[in-house]
């Protein structure tokens, strides 16, 4: 078994996603991601990930079928092309190195044949880091978020707390004033060493897990 993207271009009419589901899952797939927008009048547009898929021919003859599929292309998952994603937020020069040490780590460990993609963007202002992390829990493939500032609490912080409620995801902060550090699962004074310990929480060929650290009280550093 394995996992596929489909980008499907079809009718825009009412019940095409529907009659689309409805096929995927009488083979037992799962729908891991899904992407529907308006392309343009009459025409609209389904990106899927779907997981465990076992006769991807059969499936794509049985979605061509329907009247309401205009096209279809199967493409690599994008959990197998770009893999898991590490988020960083905040001011521009400590994003600047905190991507730095990332880079630096997922180069070290896509190497030995992990996919880890690092996703950056400075932002400044509570509301709109609050609003970036709160939109995190709609995101596809994120494993960790990083924020790098020299001051983060109040909303941020309360975003912070209820995306990981939404969300199996790791927060690290940068050693800083404000009650962010109180909601994340590490606290790292140097910004490079963030984003390498963020890479190492996420990396299946790295021997880290924040969670123990937490458990011995050692999240600080």
């Amino acid at each position: 078994m394995e996992n596929y993207a489909l980008t499907i271009k079809t009718k825009e009419k009412e019940g095409v996603l529907g009659e689309i589901t409805d096929i995927i899952s009488s083979f037992g797939i799962n729908i891991s991601y899904a992407h529907v927008y308006v392309e343009q009048v009459g025409l609209g547009n389904v990106n899927l990930e779907l997981d465990d898929v076992e006769d991807i021919d059969k499936l794509k003859k049985e979605l061509l079928s329907l009247d309401s599929v205009i096209d279809l292309n199967c493409y690599g998952s994008l959990n197998d092309i770009f893999g898991k994603r590490v988020i960083i937020f905040g001011g521009g020069a400590q994003v600047s190195a905190v991507a730095n040490g990332a880079i630096i780590e997922a180069d070290r460990h896509n190497i030995r044949g992990e996919r880890i993609s690092v996703d950056t963007i400075p932002l400044v202002g509570e509301e709109n880091i609050a609003e970036a992390v709160d939109a995190l829990s709609r995101l596809h493939r994120v494993g960790v978020l990083v924020l790098a500032g020299s001051l983060m609490g109040g909303k941020i912080a309360e975003a912070v707390r209820k995306t990981k409620e939404d969300k199996d995801l790791i927060v690290i902060s940068l050693n800083m004033p404000g009650t962010v550090v109180e909601e994340a699962d590490l606290v790292v004074t140097d910004p490079t060493q963030a984003g390498v310990m963020a890479v190492m929480a996420i990396a299946s060929t790295a021997v880290f897990d924040v969670k123990r650290l937490k458990a011995k009280g050692k999240n600080k550093f």
